[in-house]
């Protein structure tokens, strides 16, 4: 198989963990017989410093031009202490997922065992928890309508969802539901907000075309309880932009760290695939990053982009190998972790790499 695969580390340890990302893609294509090829593009901070734009015209220009994205991370201190600046990285983040029209956010929350003792959950809630998140990434608050008023001591972002857009969503959702638990939980503030009515009625009119899927909707509130309280009762989650940014954020913690959550971003073209944790500036450069979740999103890209699952299983495979050997990154270990068995970001990475 011939692909083209864009590299876009992106700022702070998006940098280190995709350069690792990639290396594991390179092993996958020499072992296995492929061809892939690479070019590298600038997005967020790096990118304002090099040419004043957060997602510039080159880069959205290559991101179409490829099979698939390994994206690493946005962010900068800088304007996250200056809410008063007007280009952020974030809205190349933001300019990205709307441009390329990836509308569906996949988050697996899946539970290696090896790792039951890195979260603050009981082990015994945990164990056995495996969720499919779909994240709705191009409509709701993020993208509505947003401003001062008053002299700027008022302000308003308008959420607004059209019909189309929560159908494609719940779609994908109930698909994936089909080839696992036949579950899917809709997640919404029906109670409260008319986008989460036209949500959850929308979602009633296309659980009608599944039949043998069962549905439960759930206020966001009570599902951010439930998912602490009883992990495993999820299956597949549908949400909206929003709930679904905290939601995954919070489901971080069934799979013991952030460090190891990948995610991949589709819509009808090109996908985007990416761990969910940001750019960290305050371990930058330090060589103390987790890899991992930019070694599952390549494990994403592999099989949704490319179809080549059994490639995809071989670094899943890879991953849960290391942990079962006891090997660890800093945000993972626990007191019994041995300190010679904590690894920093190249080190987990050639771990990894040596267990393809």
């Amino acid at each position: 198989m011939k692909k083209h695969i864009l590299v876009v580390p992106g700022d702070g340890i998006g940098q280190e963990v995709t350069a690792v990302g990639k290396k594991v893609v390179e092993k996958i294509a020499a072992k296995f017989g492929h061809e892939f090829t690479y070019d590298e593009a600038l997005i967020g901070h790096v990118a304002i410093e090099a040419t004043g734009d957060p997602l510039p015209a080159e880069t959205l220009e290559k991101m179409r031009a490829s099979d698939a994205v390994l994206f690493g991370a946005v962010g900068h201190p800088k304007y996250d202490n200056d809410p008063t600046a007007k280009v952020r990285p974030e809205q190349g983040l933001l300019k990205m997922r709307k441009e390329l029209g990836l509308y569906a956010n996949l988050r697996p929350i899946k539970l290696f065992d090896e790792l039951l003792g890195a979260s603050s959950i009981k082990p015994e809630i945990l164990k056995g928890s495996d969720i499919l998140f779909f994240r709705e990434l191009t409509g709701d608050i993020y993208f509505g309508e947003k401003g001062r008023k008053n002299d700027g001591d008022t302000a308003y972002d308008i959420a607004e969802y059209s019909r189309y857009e929560v159908e494609r969503i719940a779609r994908k959702a109930f698909d994936a539901a089909m080839t696992r638990g036949k579950k899917v939980m809709s997640v919404d503030k029906a109670n409260v907000l008319e986008t989460s009515r036209l949500w959850r009625e929308t979602v009633q009119k296309v659980a009608k075309e599944y039949p043998e899927v069962t549905v439960e909707h759930q206020f966001v509130d009570s599902a951010a309880m439930l998912l602490i309280k009883n992990p495993k009762q999820f299956d597949v989650v549908v949400t909206a932009n929003l709930f679904g940014d905290i939601l995954t954020d919070e489901a971080s913690q069934i799979a013991g760290s952030m460090g190891m959550l990948a995610s991949a971003s589709v819509g009808d073209s090109t996908g985007v695939y990416e761990p969910i944790h940001g750019s960290a500036h305050d371990i930058t450069g330090k060589g103390l990053a987790n890899p991992m979740a930019s070694i599952l999103s390549a494990a994403l890209m592999l099989d949704i982009s490319f179809g080549l699952k059994a490639e995809s299983e071989a670094i899943i495979s890879a991953v849960e190998q290391t942990l079962k050997a006891g090997f660890r990154t800093g945000d993972i270990a626990d007191a019994s972790t041995p300190k010679d068995m904590i690894l920093g970001t190249d080190a987990i990475g050639e771990e990894i790499l040596k267990r393809i």
